[in-house]
């Protein structure tokens, strides 16, 4: 059960990747706790469809076609935000995968194609710092905003998925940097780093130290913590929620 002490009354949300998963856990949660959502995603249809049951139930949003690897899709999704609902307050870059698994390759890296390992980059790693590019102006002339970056337990460690690993420690950097680039007019950024979530089956397999995944809500809860007024004083900083993996 998410905190309904989470307030986001007032603000807008721009979150990638909200046609499934986290993305749309997130969407349908803080549009319930009353900010307006912008659902950022390729998948039109079905971000148009979750966004209309978030109207039907009372609540703010629209659907942008979203490409994270195309800097001129994030920064519509921005101008969206701005032109329907006046501000961008928040991003979420949720948008991401394991590029061998998503584009159905091979998983060993030296027979891997450069289509492939610039597909994984593109959207673990440089769509987020795309994201980043396209919302400060707006934030900066709002004097405040929230960018959250969604790393990985793979960022922490050693694995076998080198490209997904190489993208996702990168967001341990960019949080920083985005934080002290943007404190000065009251933005902040952090960065939410899951283990296994059960958004898919097969993270039930992934050990941990407490024995199990986490369930979605667990991690969408951390994330709308950190982007609320309730965590106004954290910023430039990663959190591991891996339920122990790295410390095994």
């Amino acid at each position: 059960m998410i905190d309904d002490k989470i307030d986001f009354t007032g603000k807008t949300a721009i979150i990638t990747g909200a046609a499934s998963g986290m993305g749309e856990l997130t969407s349908r949660e803080m549009a319930l706790r009353g900010a307006a959502i912008v659902l950022a995603d390729i998948n039109l249809e079905r971000a148009e469809a979750i966004a209309q049951e978030i109207r039907a139930a009372g609540g703010r949003a629209i659907a942008v076609k979203t490409d994270v690897r195309k800097f001129d899709d994030i920064q519509k999704a921005v101008d969206t935000a701005v032109s329907e609902f006046g501000s961008a307050d928040i991003t979420v870059s949720f948008a991401g995968g394991e590029p061998a698994r998503m584009l159905n390759g091979p998983h060993n890296f030296i027979e891997q194609s450069v289509d492939l390992i610039d597909w994984g980059l593109q959207v673990n790693g440089r769509a987020p710092l795309y994201m980043a590019r396209a919302v400060l102006p707006q934030m900066m002339k709002q004097h405040g905003g929230v960018i959250i970056n969604i790393g990985s337990v793979s960022g922490m460690e050693a694995t076998a998925a080198i490209v997904y690993s190489t993208a996702k420690s990168a967001m341990v950097g960019l949080t920083r940097s985005i934080a002290q680039y943007g404190a000065r007019y009251g933005i902040r950024c952090c960065c939410v780093a899951p283990g296994p979530v059960l958004t898919r089956a097969a993270m039930a397999k992934m050990q941990t130290a407490l024995g199990r995944a986490a369930e979605p809500a667990e991690i969408v809860e951390l994330v709308m913590y950190l982007a609320s007024d309730k965590g106004a004083f954290i910023t430039g900083t990663t959190y591991l929620a891996d339920g122990g993996r790295v410390c095994m």
